[in-house]
């Protein structure tokens, strides 16, 4: 790679996804919060840096990149020179007051098909057009408690392998979608937890509330599989998919009260860019959802979304191995607690991610057995 750069996005309360880009020094076009690679930094904390200095944003960046583009670098001298940046999610935790090019350049959040047509290389409009927001409206994440309705404002019509493999009276596709919207703000609250921002005991009970609400709606799954007639075949599908998803919210609340047991205040910068990858993960999880209910129209996407889920988790395996072996190199022999805490951390965190990859390969089974 050649430069860095960070995707700043948030999701709002409504769901819909925004970036922010800024504007060029010379030419005030909208481009990234890009540079080069720093010595010291690992290449997504570089790119976390540049979105501090040129936008003031401070948030949890992904180790995992999410693609590259080309363009065309002007010299002092008039000569131009060709790059390859490397663009790295960065999920947006505040932009603070001031920072060091504020008066140099200008910040915009843009709704994603905004964004595209700002931007002008075309390799990063693409990389801005795939990054898609979950379909779903959040609220439906509160559908936990018993005879509480799922409402949502629009129709949505059954077609393909959902008309063979589950039946109308069921509102499999509502719960799935809702449990999604449990395990993004989940791996929200826990990144931020590993990364210190905010109160440690509120984020803890954020993925605890997060994570019994998950119950309930599995529970509801679970209830409406019994009740609804459908083969033996169906019910495994469907009760396979929901319980992967759970294991996973369920690995974020082991990490939460393993991290309260032990009361840790400070984490391994491999166990922060861990966190990092459970956000990328839940957010493409999010986005693959609700595209099984029409799952002719969405195969390639979907093969998209889980190659991503399959390369975040490979990414995270190495992470964790190097994580492992700082750790022991700095507390195996004078500190022996501190070691098997730590171990035990970053066996959650591998665990959470492993639980992606499964979420990956239940949909990916989907899509081979039902195209």
């Amino acid at each position: 790679m050649d430069q860095i750069a960070a995707l700043p996005y948030r999701i709002d309360a409504d769901g819909h996804a925004y970036v922010m880009l800024i504007t060029s020094r010379e030419t005030k076009r909208w481009v990234l919060p890009k540079g080069d690679l720093m010595k010291g930094y690992a290449p997504h904390e570089a790119a976390a840096f540049e979105a501090f200095e040129e936008a003031g944003l401070r948030g949890i960046p992904c180790p995992t990149a999410l693609g590259t583009f080309p363009y065309l670098k002007r010299r002092r001298t008039g000569r131009t020179h060709r790059l390859v940046v490397t663009v790295f999610p960065f999920s947006v935790v505040e932009q603070v007051d001031d920072w060091p090019e504020r008066s140099e350049r200008h910040t915009q959040w843009f709704a994603l098909d905004d964004a595209v047509e700002a931007v002008d290389e075309p390799e990063l409009k693409e990389l801005i057009a795939g990054f898609s927001e979950p379909p779903i409206p959040p609220e439906l994440a509160h559908r936990v408690f018993p005879g509480f309705t799922v409402r949502t404002k629009r129709k949505i019509r059954l077609v393909g392998w959902f008309q063979a493999l589950m039946p109308k009276q069921g509102q499999f596709f509502d719960l799935f979608e809702a449990h999604a919207q449990t395990l993004v703000a989940g791996a929200d609250a826990l990144a931020r937890l590993l990364h210190n921002e905010g109160e440690t005991g509120d984020h803890i009970r954020e993925i605890v509330d997060r994570e019994h609400e998950a119950d309930a709606i599995i529970r509801e799954v679970l209830q409406d599989v019994r009740r609804v007639f459908v083969t033996p075949f169906d019910r495994s599908a469907i009760a396979d998919l929901i319980g992967v998803m759970d294991d996973a919210i369920d690995q974020m609340h082991g990490t939460a009260k393993a991290i309260e047991l032990y009361g840790l205040t400070s984490f391994a910068p491999e166990m922060r860019d861990m966190a990092g990858i459970v956000v990328e993960a839940a957010r493409v999880t999010a986005e693959a959802i609700p595209l099984l209910r029409s799952l002719g129209d969405n195969a390639g996407r979907l093969h998209e979304l889980t190659a991503r889920l399959i390369q975040i988790e490979g990414h995270a395996d190495d992470i964790h191995d190097a994580g492992l072996k700082a750790l022991f190199k700095t507390h195996g022999d004078g500190n022996p607690m501190a070691f098997i805490v730590g171990r035990e951390i970053y066996s959650h965190l591998e665990k959470i991610i492993d639980r992606f990859e499964d979420v990956a390969n239940e949909i990916e089974g989907l899509v081979i057995d039902h195209a």
